[in-house]
């Protein structure tokens, strides 16, 4: 049974929308892990649009669930990452004007940049996964880096336009899950995942975790935090 973590970037999306003090992330957070959410994550952006190094020092100190910080590799954020010391560090590839992450990390591209922000956090006893595409070549090159855990891309499976397509991109997903497995590297997955297209990702074998946010958020509008989390811990079981 996948693990599912919730991420609360966009509860502090909302906040941010006035510059106040509510909703507040580190609240939702609580509440989700009340309701049996197995990790918390929350993207530290270079922008600081929504999450912001306040929350980052909060959800450490009062989580006692797995905190998963995602970030990038930029000097800044991998700084604040190696003071606060989240459970859990996941790189992403970052872009300023991009509304959410709109692939995987590239770690063949930034191997070198990769390997040192990675050793710096491993230093810190923080676990190290990237946000990759499910690509064997990425893979590798993420085994080659020495990271245990790795996080695929699962937009091009959400954002399949048939049948077909959906189930030529879960194939991927299962295949690519499958031979990371087999390197020993953990599997997670995430993004764009929602109530009705999270079944068959939670049933590829070898899947540990399920990482969510937007649909959770925007799903509680209307059912509450507590009821829509949940609903998705009974979808990833």
């Amino acid at each position: 049974m996948p693990l599912l973590g919730v991420n609360i970037d966009h509860i502090a999306t909302i906040r941010q929308q006035r510059r106040e003090f509510d909703p507040d992330p580190l609240k939702g957070a609580l509440i989700c892990q009340e309701a049996g959410a197995d990790s918390i994550v929350a993207h530290l952006r270079e922008d600081r649009r929504h999450i912001n190094d306040r929350d980052v020092i909060a959800l450490k100190k009062a989580l006692k669930i797995r905190f998963n910080l995602e970030m990038s590799a930029a000097p800044g954020v991998v700084k604040v990452a190696c003071q606060v010391r989240p459970d859990q560090a996941t790189l992403v590839p970052e872009r300023r004007q991009e509304l959410t992450t709109e692939g995987g990390l590239d770690v063949v591209r930034h191997f070198r940049q990769l390997k040192g922000v990675c050793a710096r956090l491993a230093d810190k006893g923080i676990a190290v996964s990237l946000f990759i595409d499910a690509n064997f070549v990425q893979i590798d090159s993420a085994k080659k880096l020495g990271v245990s855990i790795i996080e695929l891309h699962t937009g091009p499976y959400a954002e399949a336009l048939n049948a077909k397509a959906r189930k030529a991109e879960l194939k991927k997903l299962a295949l690519a899950t499958q031979y990371a497995r087999s390197l020993g590297i953990t599997v997670n997955a995430g993004h764009g995942l929602k109530y009705h297209n999270t079944v068959d990702v939670a049933r590829i074998p070898g899947m540990y975790e399920l990482n969510i946010g937007h649909s959770i958020i925007a799903s509680a509008v209307f059912l509450g935090l507590h009821q829509a989390v949940r609903e998705m811990k009974e979808l990833a079981r």
